[in-house]
């Protein structure tokens, strides 16, 4: 038995993995990982598979990076943990220095918690009680997009837009208001993103209007729905949405768990809109992909709502036992020094360009719908019919098989349903690029050209899609 076959066998025989029907593993094997190098993963057997999903979007100067490493080893002789509350250290407090130095003017105040769902249920539960402080209890809604994804922790849940999770959880879940997305993949033929967007943000304006005295905060993934199917729209409707939601005094929240930290080609998406939202929520690519962390930005209005003398019980009473962990804080600002020593935003502006020349050709494939790209993000929609954007029955998963051709040579694609999408380390090379849209390509001629059977059930969750 090979020594992959073994980690797998004693894996399956104690865990259970997310987002994961652990069943297909009788059929599927499971890839134990020994080590990590740059864009490369390497199992037990010594066979490398390019990381071209940043493993979960989160490690963007690839695995066992130089400067990373040394800041934690440094960190770990003299500190490894505190508790937050009552104490500090130097890492948190320049990691908050940084943060509010880096990001849109007026985000004056850093509270931290441990993963993107924690950071954003704080945020919620942050501007809920900023209105309940203010006196207007009935502000205790949100407003969210269709096909909108959040997390999964349960008001996380809430105000995302996953059809299963809804019907599954619906008891435990909030009442939230969803408005049409401006995906602008959706987009009446011949029509471009602006207009499209600027179109679709009547929605929001009307439910705003309608709505506005009960409603706490609107929360949208700036630019990009990730595990949406890496949907994509134009930054008009996050300046249209900035200047609603002040007319109507509703907060604003951006989760830039996901599209934060140079993926959308800027260092933050609500950079090219021009506006600072009320909540920035960052997680992911804080730490470099080295260590769970979250980041919920705020205003010094939010903060000061809250700062009063402590018989008044307004203060906000949430915590997590590892918030501002020392060394999470020190991989998350040698990942800020590698921003700003390489000049990675401006580099990555010729990557962003590889990644499109390298997949154009793939726009004329008879199964592509689509090939869209904002920044160092790029998805492409695989369907059953191109003419008619009509979709391969979920159950088909036409993904799946892109997947498994990849790791047969050499990469890790792991798509979203039928979108296969890029969002690489930013240490790839220009001939790994090509490499990846070689294998995609095959992929997709191999998954789009086989005909499949299966049992598809009458209009049962007709929009899932695989989690990537």
């Amino acid at each position: 038995m090979s020594l992959n076959a073994q980690w797998m066998q004693r894996d399956l025989n104690v865990l259970w993995h997310p987002c994961t029907q652990m069943k297909d593993h009788e059929t599927l094997p499971l890839i134990p990982i020994r080590r990590g190098d740059g864009v490369w993963l390497e199992d037990f057997d010594g066979r490398r598979y390019l990381d071209a999903v940043s493993s979960w979007w989160v490690n963007v100067f690839g695995h066992g990076n130089p400067r990373i490493n040394q800041r934690i080893r440094d960190q770990l002789d003299s500190l490894e943990h505190v508790m937050l509350a009552g104490f500090s250290h130097q890492p948190v407090i320049e990691l908050s220095e940084r943060l509010v130095q880096i990001t849109p003017p007026g985000l004056d105040r850093v509270f931290y918690a441990d993963n993107g769902s924690s950071g954003i249920e704080v945020a919620l539960k942050m501007s809920y009680h900023y209105w309940l402080n203010c006196g207007q209890p009935a502000k205790k809604r949100f407003v969210t997009l269709s096909n909108s994804y959040h997390g999964e922790t349960v008001a996380a849940m809430s105000v995302g837009d996953v059809a299963l999770f809804t019907d599954t959880y619906k008891a435990l879940l909030l009442d939230t208001i969803k408005v049409p997305s401006p995906d602008c993949y959706l987009r009446p033929e011949g029509m471009g993103w602006e207009e499209h967007s600027r179109n679709m943000f009547a929605a929001m304006e009307q439910t705003l209007a309608e709505h506005h005295h009960e409603v706490a905060a609107v929360i949208v993934e700036p630019l990009i729905q990730g595990a949406g199917g890496m949907r994509m729209y134009h930054p008009i409707y996050l300046t249209l949405l900035r200047e609603a939601c002040d007319r109507y005094g509703v907060h604003l929240i951006h989760d830039e768990i996901a599209v934060g930290f140079g993926r959308t080609g800027s260092m933050f998406a609500c950079e090219q809109a021009g506006i600072t939202p009320d909540f920035l929520v960052l997680s992911k690519a804080l730490t470099g992909g080295y260590l769970p962390m979250a980041a919920v930005l705020t205003t010094n209005t939010v903060y000061q709502a809250f700062y009063d003398d402590y018989a008044t019980l307004r203060a906000f009473l949430h915590s997590h036992t590892y918030t501002g962990n020392p060394l999470a804080c020190a991989a998350a600002l040698a990942t800020l020094d590698i921003f700003r020593d390489d000049h990675v935003i401006e580099a990555n502006q010729a990557l962003a360009t590889r990644m499109a020349t390298a997949t154009a050709h793939l726009a004329e494939h008879p199964h592509v719908a689509e090939v869209r790209q904002t920044g160092m993000a790029l998805a492409i929609e695989m369907v059953k019919d191109k003419a008619s954007k009509t979709a391969y029955a979920w159950q088909e998963r036409r993904g799946l098989k892109v997947y498994q051709h990849a790791l047969s040579r050499g990469a890790l694609l792991r798509p979203l349903g039928s979108v296969v999408y890029f969002l690489p380390p930013y240490v790839i090379t220009p001939e790994q690029i090509d490499f990846l849209a070689e294998v995609a390509s095959e992929g997709i001629d191999l998954a789009t050209r086989e005909s499949v059977r299966v049992a598809v059930g009458a209009n049962l969750y007709p929009n899932h899609r695989d989690p990537g």
